[in-house]
């Protein structure tokens, strides 16, 4: 079951998600509603077993309400990817409550409340693994990202929260790091400050090791792992998807 605002992004990753040779079935979660639902019509043609549930990670009865119809329509869950976050760019003494309320309302909380239901069945079942998307901005966050870098910072002790108390219970949970992935939101950001396509392209060969940008298929490929058999000694691991690049230690 994966969770997250529907972007181009994110379905080319949740596409991805979806290989028919897997033989998975999944349950997709997010606000739009219609491009969820094209989504799934979309990946049926391929042999995907999946359906889209309309929800708002921002309320805590629409979480639990995911995972139930998951467990109701398919039996079980097998894993969870808390996808969910907004990073609104704005300077520290400028941050609002109602800004600040509602990047951890769905970054920490959504994710938070997702996960309790479904340990509620993965207890049970005596097996799921929870994958958390994380960011290279958790430990300090960069200029204008203190909310999301310290939502991000309670996302990671949750992973290793559940990790720690619940293996016992054959639940894993793990966190992957994301570096600079120029999503659409990402790239409107830079694009608003006034940088062109030339030098975004540029201040990536600067910043990151590698040289490119981190893609949705990167980050899939992790979630895959994650989620399947072959990572069953794996919980409370960080796997850096990230280029090298590294948030902390960066000024401005």
């Amino acid at each position: 079951m994966i969770q997250g605002k529907i972007t181009k992004e994110r379905m080319e990753k949740w596409k991805f998600l979806s290989p028919e040779e897997e033989g998975f079935f999944e349950v997709i979660a997010g606000l739009q509603r219609e491009q969820g639902v094209g989504l799934e019509e979309g990946l049926r043609p391929k042999g995907a077993d999946c359906c889209f549930i309309a929800t708002d990670v921002e309320k805590v009865e629409d979480c639990r309400a995911l995972i139930d119809k998951t467990v109701e329509r398919y039996g079980k869950i097998d894993g969870l990817v808390n996808d969910a976050g907004i990073f609104p760019c704005i300077p520290f003494e400028e941050v609002t409550e109602e800004i600040y309320d509602r990047v951890m309302n769905t970054n920490i909380k959504g994710a938070y409340f997702c996960t309790q239901q479904a340990v509620s069945h993965m207890k049970g079942q005596g097996f799921g693994s929870i994958v958390n998307i994380g960011s290279t901005h958790w430990q300090i966050g960069g200029s204008g990202l203190s909310a999301y870098g310290i939502s991000k910072g309670g996302l990671h002790t949750l992973t290793e929260h559940i990790a720690h108390h619940y293996a016992p219970y054959g639940i894993r949970c793990n966190w992957v790091s994301v570096g600079w992935v120029m999503s659409e939101g990402e790239l409107a950001r830079c694009l608003d400050l006034g940088m062109t396509e030339e030098e975004i392209a540029a201040q990536a060969k600067k910043e990151i090791p590698t040289g490119s940008f981190q893609t949705a298929e990167d980050i899939a490929y992790a979630c895959v792992y994650l989620l399947s058999d072959e990572s069953k000694q794996v919980l409370g691991t960080d796997i850096n998807v990230t280029g090298g690049f590294r948030a902390v230690g960066r000024i401005g």
